[in-house]
């Protein structure tokens, strides 16, 4: 689901490297290999997979669908982890309400639930926001370093992320229903 996303930041940004923290079975390397990617050198890390070692340093960190599943009391430790990491960029995905999975011990598998606000006190502690974007249930944001603003925006094109941005995650607009929905039909004509 990010991967488009995640190849437009690598075109834009010319980044040569990738950590992938919360690998999981590598499913965003396999994604990217296929649009092209195969260059950037990848670190996975993924607690659950011992085999890829500890967190590596890369341009770009990509922690996608992770941080809401993280224990409260070690939450600190992960962005501390990733804001040790990311040398140029962080692109993280937050989903904010509940998984439809449920754990063994009958918790949600959404540990954190909580609102953007919530999550952004947490982050802009560790780093710079470049570019937040609200999604189903949840949001996006990109990151820099913390004192990394200025140049880190200005070498990067917002617009064209957006774009990408727009094509990964459309906004469906509901069809309207009687007077309303031929009113908006006849302006359009």
């Amino acid at each position: 689901m990010y991967a488009p996303l995640v190849s437009q930041l690598i075109k834009l940004s010319g980044v040569q490297s990738l950590a992938d923290y919360g690998a999981g079975k590598r499913a965003l390397k396999h994604k990217l290999d296929t649009m092209g990617h195969g260059a950037v050198r990848y670190h996975p890390y993924d607690p659950v997979f011992p085999e890829y070692g500890s967190p590596h340093p890369a341009d770009l960190v990509c922690c996608i669908d992770v941080l809401e599943h993280i224990e409260p009391h070690l939450l600190d430790g992960v962005l501390d982890d990733l804001a040790g990491i990311t040398k140029s960029y962080g692109l993280f995905s937050i989903h904010t309400g509940p998984a439809k999975k449920i754990l063994s011990d009958g918790r949600n598998a959404h540990i954190i639930q909580e609102a953007p606000s919530w999550w952004l006190q947490r982050l802009t502690a560790r780093f710079e926001i470049l570019y937040l974007q609200p999604v189903r249930q949840g949001f996006w944001v990109l990151v820099a370093p913390r004192g990394s603003y200025e140049s880190t925006v200005a070498a990067l094109d917002l617009k064209k992320l957006a774009k990408a941005s727009a094509a990964a995650f459309p906004i469906k607009q509901p069809k309207r229903r009687g007077i309303l929905g031929r009113i908006e039909k006849w302006l359009q004509r």
